[in-house]
């Protein structure tokens, strides 16, 4: 069973900056995309950043020009570097890991809170 834990959430001062951790139980070549959500207190759960195994990126508008997300196949670890963080990004964080036909594996979330 293909597991993902995540890592490196905390606590940050606004404009401060932060590295999410990701590491994959399987290879990351074996996944057909990989990327990070979030889920604010009473908000739905929403799309931060993407990649495919195409090399298609995707970034969510609200973390443009901020976040990047990056992995390391030598680790099977997938990053997200996060930036200019604000208040508005406090969220809890997931890794998420599509592969197979139609097979889905979310990791258990890292809190990241963004506050003086």
């Amino acid at each position: 069973q293909v597991q993902l834990v995540e890592s490196g959430g905390g606590l940050v001062q606004p404009g401060g900056s932060l590295r999410l951790s990701c590491a994959a139980s399987a290879r990351l070549f074996s996944f057909n995309a990989m990327g990070w959500y979030r889920q604010a207190p009473g908000k739905e759960r929403e799309l931060v950043a993407t990649f495919t195994s195409g090399g298609t990126t995707n970034y969510a508008d609200s973390v443009k020009g901020r976040f990047t997300i990056s992995r390391d196949y030598a680790k099977n670890t997938v990053y997200l570097q996060m930036n200019s963080l604000k208040p508005e990004d406090t969220a809890v964080y997931y890794c998420n890991g599509k592969y197979g036909r139609a097979f889905e594996v979310w990791g258990q979330g890292t809190l990241v809170t963004v506050s003086s």
